[in-house]
């Protein structure tokens, strides 16, 4: 096993892939930090009227904190396509099974280097984000780590990365094709998924079904607020409950693309 993840590192960072993620995580947690911070800070936001602005200094320093981390998880999504739709388009799956015959370990390494990658990508979203965001919310005169329980926020947020690259991974598998798998996989967590929470945060039957989602399992995980309706915050698991949620939908999708790899025939 230690041999098979060195493997799945060494294919990875061997690639000009893992510096162009680098790179365009750290300025986007950077850059949304200073949006968030501004945005949340202005006397304009800040109105009584607006029920689900964050105004402490912890509710504002996990919003900034964390702004960038929408993003942050469709790249990992996207990496955890990558790590398995390319060995399949460029034909190389052959190559690994045939170097390494048990398939489980195979898959088993592939999920726990995408979890450290998954981490990984974290520290830098996190190291642009705090740094930028901490410098604009102490010149408005807040003091983001006057909480410890920031650093709980800051923790899960690796593990949220972690999880949507073994999301990304069963997506990969499931779907045979990598532009296609790339394609759907970021149109359903931004866009498609997104939009499908906030109906059914409009009916009634519905508002007990959306904090199940893997946007709102995330917002919830990260103690920070799904967003709100007519000045009302809509309501969310709480963050055990949505790291159990995203965990469950991380296990899913890697066990099912597992399965069927274990099981199909590879020529």
């Amino acid at each position: 096993m230690t041999a098979a993840i060195r493997s799945e590192f060494r294919k990875f960072f061997t690639t000009r892939l893992w510096w162009g993620m680098a790179i365009a995580v750290t300025v986007t947690g950077a850059a949304f930090a200073v949006l968030f911070a501004y945005v949340f800070t202005s006397n304009a936001v800040q109105g009584p009227q607006a029920a689900a602005v964050p105004r402490t200094d912890l509710a504002l320093a996990k919003a900034v904190f964390t702004g960038g981390i929408q993003v942050g998880y469709l790249l990992t999504l996207a990496i955890g396509v990558m790590t398995i739709g390319s060995e399949y388009r460029h034909k190389t799956i052959t190559a690994t099974f045939l170097a390494t015959p048990r398939r489980g370990r195979v898959m088993g390494a592939k999920v726990v280097s995408l979890l450290v990658i998954g981490a990984f990508y974290g520290v830098l979203s996190l190291a642009g984000s705090v740094a930028a965001g901490t410098l604009v919310l102490r010149s408005k005169g807040h003091q983001p780590f006057a909480d410890p329980a920031i650093w709980r926020t800051l923790a899960l947020s690796l593990l949220v990365l972690g999880l949507w690259a073994l999301i990304g991974l069963g997506a990969g598998i499931l779907i045979p094709n990598q532009v296609a798998a790339l394609l759907i996989s970021v149109a359903v967590a931004w866009i498609l998924e997104p939009i499908l929470s906030l109906v059914l945060a409009l009916t009634d039957w519905g508002k007990t079904i959306a904090p199940y989602l893997p946007s709102r399992a995330t917002a919830a995980m990260l103690d920070t607020s799904g967003g709100g309706f007519n000045g009302e915050v809509l309501e969310q698991l709480s963050w055990w409950a949505g790291a159990l949620v995203l965990a469950g939908y991380a296990t899913l999708m890697a066990g099912l693309g597992t399965w069927r790899t274990v099981r199909s025939d590879i020529s």
